[in-house]
């Protein structure tokens, strides 16, 4: 098996929703944390291979927040596991690049 680095990361703020004040749409955030993450790691998207999403939202939403940013037409697998799901999606991710696929 390969060894696997993070080169890239990108946060969003993580704060407690208020009845007054809209959270950002999911949207938002992916875009956010994608857009800081290929920064951070001085790569061109169209360099990306694979996403795995992590999200609370349900089906499809992989897709739903990184079409809109140009990413298509690679495999994206969304993972929904319930407070393990960003670990869980860290983690298919880096056994797709472990393997080589």
């Amino acid at each position: 098996m390969n060894r696997v680095f993070v080169v890239g990361v990108g946060m969003t703020n993580f704060t407690k929703p208020q009845k007054e004040v809209k959270p950002p749409y999911f949207t938002d955030l992916v875009e956010q944390a994608v857009t800081r993450a290929l920064d951070d790691c001085g790569i061109d998207k169209e360099l990306i291979e694979y996403a795995a999403v992590g999200n609370i939202y349900g089906t499809g939403y992989g897709q739903r927040a990184l079409y809109p940013l140009g990413i298509y037409d690679i495999p994206i697998i969304n993972c929904h596991n319930a407070c393990a799901t960003g670990s869980n999606a860290l983690y298919l991710a880096r056994q797709q690049v472990a393997f080589g696929a």
